[in-house]
């Protein structure tokens, strides 16, 4: 194509092609997604997701308030619980401390487990950063399918590469992590624990969606979810027989493998009253989870895995009250895996 250009240029030629030149430098689209990142008086662009607001709600407790590319430009919250000490302001002196990912369940957001829970009061967190992110009413820990589109939302990309790089670069979150989640969180917390080899010491789940490849109550039950606040179903996984990698990929039975190296706590009640319930109170959702955390657990042992931990206490709803107990339960093993308190 540049056969016919001459090999010596008139002056106006030259003028020409130098202006042109300019447009072209000035006109040129930036590259898609682009986003600032970290925090705003940085002014440092960066690609993936900038914090646009800092709220101090409580002690210890502060909301970033984090505009996303992979959530298609909008802002999401991201409540924080922070150690003794903590100063991301010290940037000569700053310590990247371990850190605790907790994962809200569906139908909650990033102020669940500190409104509901006495994680805020909990001495053994308090040489830990616990990180409370938004997920969406029903975002299920996933980068939506969209039917082959992909695009907004990508939770997953959210929270392991673009929170994860803002936090550890400008927030003081270190790279000793591990992750715990209730319900549609429990499942985010196997998942990001398999899906992300070598990100996640160590995992729990209270009560969580284990295994919703198990049998047709537990697809149709995931799938009313997906459907959840009018939503079409088939946007997040896709058709369960049609899409079936894609829904295997986001089971934690099928993705066991990836989670023999690592300490795993399971815990769920049958669906029956409990110690912890009004009387009469039952569950037919717990008991789903219930039979597939028991499913999960099997597949664990059958592939090799050598740091399970179950607690399968029978009687129990799908409630706040055995969450939180669960959270303490399973403290020592995943404070014990980033080291706190050896």
């Amino acid at each position: 194509m540049f056969a016919n250009v001459p090999t010596v240029l008139t002056p106006l030629r030259a003028r020409l092609l130098l202006v042109l030149a300019v447009l072209l430098a000035v006109l040129a689209p930036t590259a898609p997604g682009a986003v600032a990142a970290g925090k705003p008086e940085t002014g440092t662009a960066r690609p993936g997701a900038e914090v646009v607001a800092v709220t101090r709600v409580a002690d210890r407790q502060v909301d970033l308030s984090v505009r996303s590319a992979a959530l298609g430009g909008r802002t999401v919250d991201v409540r924080l619980l922070t150690p003794d000490g903590w100063d991301p302001n010290d940037r000569r002196h700053r310590q990247h401390w371990p850190t605790l990912w907790l994962l809200h369940g569906c139908c909650g957001d990033y102020t669940s487990w500190t409104s509901m829970t006495d994680v805020a009061e909990t001495d053994s967190l308090r040489d830990v950063l616990v990180v409370m992110p938004e997920a969406g009413w029903n975002g299920w820990y996933s980068d939506w399918w969209n039917h082959g589109q992909g695009g907004d939302p990508a939770w997953e990309t959210f929270h392991t590469k673009e929170l994860r790089h803002l936090l550890e670069r400008d927030w003081g979150a270190g790279s000793n992590r591990v992750v715990a989640g209730l319900s549609m969180g429990g499942q985010g917390a196997l998942l990001y624990a398999a899906r992300h080899p070598g990100m996640f010491k160590a995992t729990a789940a209270f009560s969580g969606s284990a295994h919703p490849l198990l049998n047709e109550e537990s697809i149709d039950r995931i799938m009313g979810f997906f459907a959840g606040q009018g939503n079409d179903p088939l946007r997040v996984w896709g058709d369960p027989v049609a899409q079936r990698r894609i829904w295997q990929a986001h089971d934690p039975f099928h993705l066991a493998k990836r989670l023999r190296s690592i300490p795993v706590y399971l815990s769920c009640g049958d669906g029956t009253t409990g110690p912890l319930d009004p009387p009469g109170a039952t569950s037919a959702l717990e008991a789903d989870f219930n039979r597939q955390n028991h499913a999960l657990a099997a597949e664990l042992e059958r592939v090799g895995a050598r740091h399970v931990t179950t607690n399968f206490y029978g009687p129990g709803t799908h409630g706040w009250a055995y969450w939180e107990r669960e959270l303490h339960a399973s403290l020592p093993m995943l404070l014990g895996a980033l080291g706190v308190g050896d």
